[in-house]
């Protein structure tokens, strides 16, 4: 670790979001895929977030771009990643998260998913059964080059046995195999999702099997917490541990492999990497519309420095944030789309004429490339709520 304490204002790490994250006007990208790299990955758990994402950080890009850059160009690929969650990642760092997060994860729901066939009494050696079910699925992905989990549970008749999920959950049941299982295999990185079976906001995905490339976990976690320290930092290593879902022993495992220096946040201690120097572009105040589980949003665990007083407007009561609206580095209200396709925006505090026009003018833009299609959080925060209704 680098001598000597670098202090870090709010406002350099306001002016690193306007720039790195692709959000002042002067800072927008062309490319779906350079946006996406320098975030390390969009948030894909609810579909739309991933479009609403890109559109807010880019200048002339459409759905099509977006679409050819996820399922014809295979530029972008969406994986089971950090803290068990579904991201958008760019194809050539999909190795790193594998060994880096998804590996961990997928040992986890194995051990699960056997216990639970093991539970049923659905073979005498559920280990062996589902191995075998898992394989025959790949082979029949490989075979068909790709297929959706009700075409693929018609094929292997296995898929469609009977378990029970959530059986602790009012809302568990009785469910197939299927669900479990593909992603299961996903996370093992044997399969990948693919183009969905309806519009953009689909979450019927196809599957189709993957090709592993094999990196050394602890190679892989220090590239990735080198590309979260460029991203996101200066932050305090708590940050960096809850984005990842790491172990603090694995956190100080890969800052270790990093030449990084000590940061002071007002008070906070924190890291950054060594090389880092500050953001030298005069970037003039930016408005910005972002989605639910955007990842500007879902990068820190300590979030006060831009979400402020909000936070209860904001989050649902699992920590998932809602649609947001930024004014020059920080939040300052939320919007929804309304039943009719129009843009509902509230401001939570006054940010000034400026700040409501610039926004006014973000609505209608969002209004327009969105067109005919209506959006609806999959987690839905108190404030959405409110103004979807209006």
């Amino acid at each position: 670790m680098t001598s000597g304490v670098r202090t870090v204002s709010v406002a350099e790490r306001r002016a690193r979001l306007a720039v790195r994250h692709h959000l002042a006007l002067s800072a927008r990208s062309g490319s779906v895929a350079d946006v996406v790299t320098d975030l390390i990955g969009l948030h894909g758990t609810d579909p739309a977030s991933v479009y609403l994402a890109a559109w807010a950080r880019t200048c002339g890009v459409d759905r099509t771009a977006i679409e050819d850059a996820l399922y014809a160009e295979r530029a972008l690929v969406r994986m089971l990643g950090m803290r068990r969650t579904v991201f958008v990642v760019p194809a050539a760092l999909v190795p790193v998260v594998q060994s880096a997060c998804t590996d961990q994860i997928a040992e986890r729901l194995r051990r699960q998913l056997t216990e639970v066939v093991r539970e049923a009494g659905i073979a005498p050696d559920a280990e062996a059964w589902l191995k075998e079910v898992g394989e025959a699925t790949v082979r029949l992905l490989a075979d068909r080059g790709s297929a959706t989990g009700a075409e693929l549970a018609r094929d292997e008749p296995r898929l469609r046995t009977q378990i029970v999920a959530a059986a602790d959950n009012p809302y568990g049941g009785a469910v197939n195999l299927t669900s479990r299982l593909l992603t299961l295999l996903s996370a093992e990185g044997l399969i990948v999702r693919g183009r969905p079976r309806g519009g953009w906001t689909s979450t019927q995905f196809t599957w189709s099997a993957a090709e592993r490339i094999e990196q050394p976990a602890t190679a892989a976690r220090a590239e990735l917490a080198r590309r979260w320290l460029f991203a996101f930092g200066p932050a305090p290593a708590a940050d960096l541990q809850w984005w990842t879902g790491w172990t603090a022993g694995q956190v100080r495992q890969a800052l270790a492999a990093l030449d990084v220096a000590e940061a002071d946040l007002d008070g906070t201690p924190a890291v950054m990497l060594a090389a880092d120097e500050p953001v030298r572009a005069e970037v003039r105040p930016w408005a910005a519309l972002l989605p639910a589980l955007d990842p500007t949003a879902m990068g820190w665990r300590d979030r006060a420095w831009y979400v402020g007083e909000h936070g209860s407007a904001l989050f649902d009561r699992s920590g998932n944030i809602g649609p947001t609206a930024w004014w020059d580095g920080r939040i300052v209200g939320g919007w929804a789309q309304r039943k009719d396709g129009e843009i509902a925006l509230r401001l939570l505090e006054d940010a000034g004429s400026e700040a409501s026009d610039a926004l006014a003018a973000e609505a209608q833009r969002l209004r327009e490339w969105i067109g005919a299609a209506r959006i609806t959080p999959r987690f839905r925060t108190p404030l959405e709520r409110e103004l979807a209704s209006l």
